[in-house]
């Protein structure tokens, strides 16, 4: 397994503001907001549902009990909250929101490794606005996939996982040869990213296929979001980057 640590940011000529924002926003939010995950109104209430997107109707659920495939013990699983905003709205919330420590850290380092150089690359205005739309296309992805694959469509989904999807897909794109610090076995060695985020990608549309089998979410996670926030990526990063390089020309031009 690789576990990234780190990169070559000898390039980097901008403080990273809007990488550092939204990193704390999404541990305050954590901590505070859904009170470390068991704030239940908060954390069922304003994820994303797909039913309520695909409807546009807020609902409501009673708790039921499910059964933990590791374990094999029923456990209590809430219902669906009332979401005091339009529901729509959730395609954001959601992406501030997680599910526990180990879900928030590893999508935090993600970010923190991949999300600075994305934004040194495109400008900070320019790097919000492309993380929140990946993020929700990352979102409506695994909103149409679950209706498509006929899958359960009052499963909740959170996470910035979408959106950190999205930085990665822009990071191949941009940066395909730049050193990642990895730690792979005992050691920490240097690879390309092409190779870091192109087997974590490989691994997403691996363990996405689960959900072709009738899987709501394989493993319980949403892999469609994690694909389709990594295609979104790949494919907008190149229009606000481009964006940025005619501006720089015009200017240059204008001398």
């Amino acid at each position: 397994m690789l576990l990234p640590l780190g990169d070559d940011n000898r390039d980097r000529h901008i403080t990273p503001i809007v990488n550092y924002v939204l990193i704390v926003i999404n541990i305050l939010a954590f901590v505070f907001w859904q009170d470390m995950g068991t704030n239940i109104p908060v954390t069922f209430g304003f994820a994303t549902v797909p039913e309520e997107i695909l409807t546009g109707t807020d609902l409501v659920t009673k708790s039921v009990l499910v059964e933990n495939p590791i374990t094999g013990q029923n456990e209590l699983q809430p219902g669906l909250q009332e979401t005091p905003i339009p529901v729509y709205l959730t395609l954001i919330t959601s992406m501030f929101m997680h599910g526990g420590w180990a879900h928030l850290g590893g999508n935090m380092l993600f970010l923190w490794i991949f999300g600075d150089n994305i934004e040194n690359a495109l400008g900070h205005k320019r790097y919000l606005i492309f993380y929140l739309l990946c993020g929700v296309i990352a979102s409506l992805a695994h909103v149409f996939f679950a209706s498509f694959l006929n899958q359960s469509t009052l499963v909740a989904s959170l996470g910035a996982s979408g959106a950190i999807s999205g930085v990665m897909g822009g990071y191949i794109l941009l940066f395909p040869r730049r050193g990642v610090h990895v730690w792979f076995l005992f050691g920490i060695i240097t690879l390309p990213a092409l190779i870091v985020v192109g087997l974590w990608f490989v691994f997403q549309v691996i363990n996405g296929m689960g959900m072709l089998g009738g899987e709501e979410t394989a493993g319980g996670v949403a892999y469609a979001a994690h694909i389709g926030g990594f295609l979104a990526g790949l494919i907008l990063v190149k229009f606000f980057h481009r964006r940025i390089e005619i501006v720089r020309e015009d200017r240059r031009t204008s001398w």
